[in-house]
């Protein structure tokens, strides 16, 4: 099986991405597009505005933020179908999910790919 990665945005293209998928509401500043080289923008899946603005990047705030953003990711009419596209592609190549937050211990993407992880058994 191939892997399933999370790296920040900022960091540079790699080979070994594979399907690359923006895990941010917000399209990341000072990132073009064109040069992104993103497969999939799921802004569906990220964490709701309330709960982003509530969290703030706070890393006290984490395990509280941790509990409500697996809430919504299994309430999400959406997950069902990001699951089957991840499915999908991680059966033929690596998957990575890309953030743009500066701190890699505390953000939604380590908790999506946990959440993943589970679903893909």
């Amino acid at each position: 099986m191939n892997n399933l990665e999370i790296k920040r945005i900022y960091q540079p293209i790699n080979n070994c991405d594979g399907f690359r998928i923006l895990v941010d509401r917000l399209w990341p500043r000072g990132i073009k597009k064109i040069d992104a080289e993103i497969d999939l923008w799921a802004k569906e899946i990220t964490p709701s505005p309330q709960l982003r603005k509530w969290f703030n990047h706070q890393a006290e705030k984490f395990e509280q933020f941790k509990q409500s953003y697996l809430i919504e990711l299994n309430n999400n009419p959406y997950g069902v179908e990001f699951v089957e596209i991840c499915k999908q592609q991680i059966s033929q190549q690596n998957v990575t999910l890309l953030y743009a937050a500066k701190d890699p211990l505390y953000n939604h993407a380590l908790i999506l790919k946990q959440w993943l992880l589970t679903q893909l058994k």
